[in-house]
């Protein structure tokens, strides 16, 4: 088999344990005294980390959190499993962990999953700016777009699936939301949101992007930056799939303006694109086996595109954003985060309607 070629993986362990998300230390015992029962329980040490805003994710460990051999367990927030497809997000655990490019994983129980933890740390939002860091981060994006299908299949994108089963759960969440609801006083109608999800596809669809296998949620708090070694990983997989290329490139360049402090001014200038874009078609040529020489025009093209589908980044997360106001528990303000999604898809509208004559 290539290396590069995505086959059948390992049966992953898993423990018939349900871990309380109000009281988990008792249930994460019990999944510790399978996966390391040569720690002692009282030796046993445990970190809440609080960046994600879908999961709740405790690190298990021994002395230090840096040191091998620590576990970090993952909660699923609630009713995710509404729309991710957690047979996919292990399969994608164990692809990307082939590859070199993520962390094993080690187990499923009841209500999430334990995995490896990744030495180094969150990367910080103004660390976006950074040459030296948004091109480690271009180079990694590059070798995992190079993992192909099984045996070099034609993948179907992921993106136009995903964004019809947000849509009609976001319509049952509309549909259901009380009259005083700021949800439903906010959000558009179902049928606005239909028509310019149509209108995405049939545009976008005809963008020749190819399609290939995508982290497709890389905000910063999915980046580990490893400064001793000088390396970054991605982390989290509940979105990785395989889908358009420029989708998760503008993406990720959507999350510069980030989240919990929203400012679009930082949003990468038409410069730092085309540096990290050369960063990343040097990494995805590299990979795959290709001249790594990359030309003005292959920049070109690629940043027209990128800029094109980061719209159709923001309407996904946008219908995320209802979807989580309505059933998350964890403490976010899911509605705002939908109205900077629309923000940002007005802005890039005129902004991708005037590119739109370079191509």
């Amino acid at each position: 088999m290539d290396s590069h070629c995505v086959g059948a993986e390992d049966q992953l362990l898993h423990l018939d344990i349900y871990v309380d998300e109000q009281n988990p230390r008792g249930g994460i015992l019990d999944l510790l005294s399978r996966l390391r029962p040569q720690w002692r329980t009282q030796d046993i040490q445990m970190k809440t980390f609080t960046e994600g805003i879908t999961n709740q994710l405790t690190g298990c460990f021994m002395g230090s959190l840096q040191e091998p051999g620590c576990v970090l367990v993952r909660l699923y927030g609630r009713m995710t499993e509404l729309y991710v497809n957690r047979d996919r997000e292990v399969e994608m655990f164990q692809v990307f962990h082939a590859h070199g490019c993520g962390p094993q994983i080690y187990c499923s129980f009841q209500n999430g999953i334990c995995y490896e933890f990744v030495r180094g740390a969150v990367l910080d939002d103004e660390l976006l700016h950074q040459p030296s860091i948004y091109r480690l981060i271009a180079a990694e994006m590059g070798k995992i777009h190079s993992i192909q299908h099984k045996c070099n299949l034609p993948a179907e994108p992921l993106l136009w699936t995903k964004m019809s089963q947000f849509l009609s759960l976001a319509q049952d969440s509309i549909s259901n939301a009380p009259s005083n609801s700021v949800l439903l006083q906010e959000v558009p109608s179902f049928e606005i949101l239909s028509a310019e999800m149509e209108s995405l596809k049939r545009h976008l669809s005809q963008i020749d992007s190819p399609v290939v296998l995508c982290h497709n949620d890389l905000l910063t708090k999915n980046i580990i930056y490893n400064h001793k070694e000088g390396m970054v990983k991605f982390i989290d997989y509940e979105y990785a799939d395989y889908n358009y290329q420029a989708f998760d490139i503008g993406n990720h360049f959507n999350e510069f303006a980030g989240v919990n402090d929203v400012d679009y001014s930082l949003y990468p200038g038409q410069e730092l694109q085309r540096d990290w874009l050369t960063a990343y078609l040097e990494s995805y040529k590299h990979s795959t086996g290709c001249e790594v020489t990359v030309t003005e025009g292959e920049i070109t093209q690629l940043y027209i595109q990128v800029c094109k589908f980061s719209l159709a980044s923001n309407f996904f997360w946008g219908l995320w954003a209802i979807l989580q106001a309505r059933y998350s528990s964890i403490d976010f303000d899911f509605q705002s985060v939908w109205m900077y999604c629309i923000y940002i898809f007005s802005y890039l509208f005129f902004k991708c309607t005037f590119i739109s004559h370079l191509a």
